[in-house]
């Protein structure tokens, strides 16, 4: 059975200074899923939350909770909760001050409090913790109580604001699978804000892909990776070597100056459009049996793979492969039709899937230190 529509987002549009950070978007989420906003910094996903959380107030449309208009409602007044990534955890209070805070609020009787504070240290496997100061615990530890506290007064949804950005690499993935775990526990919704592809792919029943203050795709984590609607999404959510082709028929593209069989159709004959083939989807092959032929310019180990970046007439692919061929052999490509992805084009087209400027230093300076809309 379909669940209920929890949070509708309709014609939401919302500017600072005269540039546009959400434009005329339309999003529905339904009651009980964990829900992943994920794009680049400055594209929207933080102001969505904050619409959503009553922090701010849409320019035009409206924000529907459980059938009626929010958009005047003030935060404390939502049936809502924000995790923030600094936790904003009261020092002078200790952890069971801390998450008792919102039921003391609201004047719930001690009894309640005790009981609610209980469950929630032991869900968040901080039991006997109670009685700590914030500041001895470690981050994972604090995140933990944040996490107690916003759920003690048992909203209907949970906004989570790159909650686990502060964290080191384990930590981080540890509290993704406990994060999940709570959710599914408790059932409620849980909205998470994050520019961290895998952390969306590995946690989320959806994920709303943004950019430029606009939604460019949303669907279950398998359905965007593997039919991107464009350029954007390929190049966002994991690795994409993404070429200029042209639509034969159906059933048929040229890129790379050959002819290939896909799986795709419905394109109008001689239609440009964008070819996306995943890394892991090539398979190195004898030259003389390669559908297509080049050089090895550079090999990356990776433990479980090698990343080989391949020049195919100045076109730089990557290959994610357990074969190893030394930067210099020749080397063979063979891809099956349903590796094959055909997107139409777009206003990303060009701009992404080329490796010719692929460097790991490259990217780890293009990621982003903190991830905060600009306002």
């Amino acid at each position: 059975m379909e669940k209920n529509v929890i949070i509708d987002l309709r014609n939401v549009s919302k500017s600072f200074d005269g540039e546009t950070i959400l434009d005329n978007i339309n999003l529905s989420i339904r009651d009980g899923e964990f829900v992943t906003l994920l794009g680049p910094s400055g594209c929207g996903k933080t102001t969505t939350l904050r619409l959503i959380g009553g922090f701010l107030q849409p320019d035009s449309g409206d924000i529907v909770f459980q059938g009626k208009v929010i958009n005047d409602v003030p935060p404390y007044k939502r049936q809502v909760n924000t995790i923030f990534q600094r936790y904003a955890l009261f020092s002078h209070l200790n952890v069971y001050e801390n998450v008792a805070f919102g039921l003391r609020v609201r004047k719930c009787p001690e009894k309640e409090i005790k009981k609610t504070v209980d469950e929630m240290l032991e869900m968040v496997n901080l039991k006997g913790f109670g009685k700590r100061r914030t500041e001895s615990l470690s981050g994972g530890q604090q995140q933990r109580v944040a996490i107690a506290r916003a759920l003690a007064v048992k909203p209907k949804v949970l906004l989570l604001d790159e909650p686990l950005g502060a964290l080191d690499l384990k930590l981080r993935k540890d509290m993704q699978t406990e994060l999940k775990k709570i959710q599914q526990e408790l059932g409620i919704t849980f909205i998470y804000v994050t520019h961290d592809q895998e952390e969306a792919l590995s946690m989320s029943d959806t994920i709303v892909v943004m950019d430029s203050g606009k939604i460019q795709q949303m669907g279950r984590s398998e359905d965007i990776y593997n039919e991107p609607k464009n350029a954007f999404v390929a190049d966002f959510i994991g690795e994409s070597n993404i070429l200029d082709g042209m639509m034969r028929s159906d059933f048929y593209v040229d890129f790379s100056g050959k002819r290939f069989k896909c799986v795709d159709k419905g394109f109008a004959p001689n239609e440009a459009v964008d070819v996306v083939v995943r890394p892991e989807d090539v398979d190195f092959v004898p030259v003389e049996e390669g559908m297509l032929t080049g050089e090895v310019t550079l090999v990356t180990f990776k433990g479980v793979h090698y990343e080989t970046i391949v020049d195919i007439g100045g076109f730089k692919w990557m290959v994610q492969t357990t074969d190893y061929h030394p930067v210099g052999s020749k080397v063979g490509l063979k891809i099956e039709p349903d590796e094959i992805h055909i997107m139409p084009k777009s206003e990303y087209s060009g701009l992404y899937g080329d490796y010719s400027s692929f460097s790991e230093e490259f990217d780890e300076l293009s990621e982003p230190e903190e991830d905060e809309e600009d306002e």
